[in-house]
């Protein structure tokens, strides 16, 4: 009855993920990360305020050109007493003025607005960059736990075929009831983590539908990966890395960028306690309100300067620009601390790499040993100089083993993804001389080493 209930579970199981994969289209990993950086919300977010920040540029550049100003005026007195005056009054003029001095404040502004214009850019890139390396290790999750599911699937036919060979043994009376009970142990712990396989296969591609946007109707829609889990040796210099990172990545340039703000701010602030002058050329018509000045209608053009200057404020300017120096401080902060964190980063990647490296080369012996030990206890039990139990852990080992070094391709392709975004590159462009490229003599290829043995067998 154990056995039947836990069929109905991967049946289920197994049903669940066929409906959920198909809601979703499928990708290469190139597909994408090219519909993410297209689609993405958070990407669509900073391409807006990379908008934003063009037309503050706009804004910013309307101090140099001319200004048409209309206005217009109409009233109508009521009087307390006889009076020789007009009761009505109006005025209406259109007038160009031009900045002619502005004590630096116009030329501040723009260029305030023109790096908080890159700044936007680069913003947009370095998320960009981030989600890229989302995309890439969410593609791989899903390969991953896809490539389990095959592993553990595999795994599981063994321990149901060695069961059902125990169970014809019982009956040709060749064991006991013991081995029949192993073999049902051994299976019992093995579906579990099949349902886990799949269960981590269903979350994983819901969260690389996710990240590349396709559900645009806001349901919860997946996203299937295109190809299996591939080792692509790369093995790139860490000081080339560190070096490349330190000029290409957008963070760093971003922070620098806030030290340039906080100097034109500066300027800006200063200009405050400078006169403004500008010049205005106009026409305009208006009414004499004394009958013995002249006539009611009069008109004629208009030309003049308007200045004014601040001579005292409070001093509200120099706790501006004391405001202003202490930000300048902390963006040069910033700028450190934002070295230091992609030099992190690098460095942290280019562990894991080497790490998934080292893991890989042994997992790849470890898998052929293990192979050769499940043939030997296969050999000793057939000879009667070995049990059951020895077959079953060293089946176990094989399983386990596979899985490993699926983590460790994993990991490696992770850390690759990571180093890309750590040096603002793209993956194909990192690496050199591969490490893990050959396999020792007479051992199966690379890329056979992943899969389960199909069966125990042999008759024993």
């Amino acid at each position: 009855m154990r056995r039947y209930g836990w069929a109905v579970v991967l049946l289920m199981a197994s049903g669940l993920g066929a409906g959920v994969s198909k809601a979703g289209p499928a990708f290469t990993v190139d597909e994408a990360v090219a519909r993410a950086r297209k689609q993405n919300p958070e990407v669509l977010m900073a391409g807006k305020l990379l908008e934003a920040a063009k037309g503050g540029v706009t804004e910013a550049r309307s101090g140099y050109l001319p200004g048409v100003v209309s206005t217009g005026l109409l009233r109508k007195r009521e009087r307390a007493e006889a009076s020789r005056l007009r009761s009505d009054d109006y005025e209406a003029s259109v007038r160009v003025t031009q900045n002619l001095y502005t004590g630096g404040a116009t030329k501040s502004q723009l260029t305030i607005a023109r790096l908080m214009e890159e700044k936007r850019a680069l913003e947009y890139q370095a998320l960009v960059n981030r989600v890229s390396m989302d995309v890439r290790m969410a593609f791989y999750d899903v390969l991953l736990n896809r490539a389990k599911i095959r592993v553990r699937e595999q795994s599981v036919g063994v321990f149901e075929e060695e069961l059902k060979t125990q169970k014809e043994r019982l009956e040709a009376g060749t064991v006991g009831s013991l081995n029949v009970s192993r073999a049902e142990v051994a299976l019992a712990n093995e579906q579990p983590e099949l349902i886990d396989a799949q269960t981590r296969l269903l979350n994983s591609e819901l969260r690389l539908g996710q990240l590349i946007g396709v559900d645009a109707a806001g349901k919860p829609v997946s996203a299937q990966a295109v190809g299996d889990l591939k080792y692509a040796p790369k093995h790139p210099d860490l000081t080339e890395c560190l070096a490349y990172a330190d000029v290409t990545r957008p963070e760093i340039r971003a922070r620098q960028i806030d030290v340039e703000i906080e100097d034109a701010q500066l300027i800006l602030d200063q200009s405050a306690s400078r006169p403004r002058v500008e010049a205005f050329a106009g026409y305009e018509v208006y009414s004499e309100r004394d009958p013995e000045v002249g006539p009611e209608f009069n008109h004629g053009f208009v030309i003049g300067l308007n200045g004014t200057w601040h001579i005292f404020d409070g001093y509200a300017t120099r706790g501006r620009m004391q405001a202003t120096r202490a930000r300048r401080e902390a963006a040069l902060h910033a700028v450190e601390a934002a070295k230091l964190s992609v030099s992190s980063d690098v460095r942290s990647a280019f562990l894991d790499l080497q790490q998934a490296d080292r893991v890989l080369q042994s997992e790849t012996r470890n898998v052929q040993n293990a192979d050769e030990a499940l043939e030997i206890a296969k050999g000793n039990l057939g000879a009667g100089l070995g049990t059951q139990l020895d077959v079953l852990q060293a089946a176990s080992d094989v399983t386990r083993t596979r899985t490993t070094r699926l983590s460790a391709i994993y990991l490696h392709n992770i850390a690759l993804a990571r180093l890309a975004r750590a040096t603002a590159r793209e993956p194909d462009s990192l690496g050199f001389a591969p490490q893990v490229t050959k396999n020792p003599p007479g051992s199966k290829a690379v890329a056979d080493i992943a899969a389960p043995p199909s069966t125990l067998g042999g008759k024993r």
